[in-house]
């Protein structure tokens, strides 16, 4: 047994008789307790090599990233493009939005999808939502995807009203169509001599 002083600043000094290596050793526990607690909010990375992946191995992935998210750290993932892929970056985003509607009710997106040289990168950070009332963001359609705009009638944004099929056309209205010309050479034109009057 020791002599152990618990409260030097006390006046008079508290002191308790006990065992010192058992009461080191349970400090000790105490602070690796806090320290593995204090150890969220690390940046955990996971790779997806190719936007050809299957569905059972990003289910995986998408997973060991709920439970990253549950202990409080942060997920980057990192989608590699190889060779021609390069080509198809919106099913990288696909691939992406995929993750994100996944991940909704555990995580807020920190950086959205975003390309650095080869790599599409997606930082989500944790985020615990109620399902009943959590509501998913719709997303915005990427540039260049999604229906085409019909095709666009001449002088739509001028509101000249549209003439109705059949209708003839005047040569005095504007925009009117000139009369179709021959594609064929034209004969030169020749210059005759007028006929001179007879004198007597």
């Amino acid at each position: 047994m020791d002599l152990v002083e618990v409260a030097p600043t006390a006046r008079p000094p508290v002191c308790r008789i006990m065992d010192y290596g058992k009461w080191r050793y349970q400090q000790q526990k105490k602070e690796d307790k806090s320290r593995a607690n204090s150890r969220g909010g690390r940046l955990k990375q996971l790779n997806i090599d190719t936007v050809r992946i299957g569905d059972h191995d990003l289910l995986i992935k998408m997973n060991h990233a709920r439970e990253f998210l549950k202990e409080g750290n942060k997920v980057q993932f990192t989608l590699r493009f190889k060779g021609r892929e390069m080509a198809h970056l919106d099913l990288g985003r696909i691939l992406m939005n995929k993750v994100k509607a996944e991940l909704f009710l555990v995580s807020k997106v920190e950086r959205d999808a975003k390309m650095e040289g080869r790599r599409m990168t997606l930082v989500l950070q944790p985020d615990h939502k109620n399902p009943a009332t959590a509501k998913m963001p719709q997303e915005k359609p990427a540039p260049g995807s999604g229906p085409r705009p019909g095709p666009m009638s001449a002088g739509a944004g001028l509101n000249i009203p549209a003439r109705p099929a059949g209708a003839p056309v005047s040569a005095s209205a504007p925009g009117a169509s000139r009369p179709a010309t021959s594609t064929q050479p034209s004969a030169p034109a020749v210059s005759r001599p007028e006929p001179q009057p007879a004198t007597p």
